[in-house]
């Protein structure tokens, strides 16, 4: 099993910062790309950032400049950093790792996986 948890979501007033965490566990072989997405109320869920395992970046217009996603490979952990805050930023941000997993009888198996995403709130 895998398992996607994310942290650091909250309220925070315009012009803030949150720091978001994904921590990627289980039964994991490699991680390819990671990647954050967020939700509002009634709207599709849309990309915000992603990076891949060797750390190239692409960023949604409306955040770039303001987010930057990096990543820690030993720790299967993704960050997102996010600055200058808008009330437009507020979601449901969501994880996503592109992996491959083990397997119990051997060799390994490609998925994507999400986590359970985290309330960003910025008032204004």
């Amino acid at each position: 099993q895998v398992q996607l948890v994310e942290s650091g979501g909250g309220l925070v007033q315009a012009g803030g910062s949150l720091r978001l965490s994904c921590a990627a566990s289980g039964s994991i072989f490699s991680i390819n790309a990671m990647g954050w997405y967020r939700q509002a109320p009634g709207k599709q869920r849309d990309l915000v950032a992603t990076i891949t395992s060797g750390g190239y970046t692409n960023y949604a217009g409306s955040v770039e400049g303001r987010f930057t996603i990096s990543r820690d490979n030993a720790k299967n952990t993704v960050y997102l950093q996010m600055n200058s805050l808008k009330p437009e930023d507020t979601a449901v941000y969501y994880c996503n790792a592109d992996l491959h997993r083990r397997l119990l009888l051997g060799g390994t198996a490609s998925g994507i996986y999400w986590g359970q995403g985290t309330q960003v709130t910025v008032s204004s």
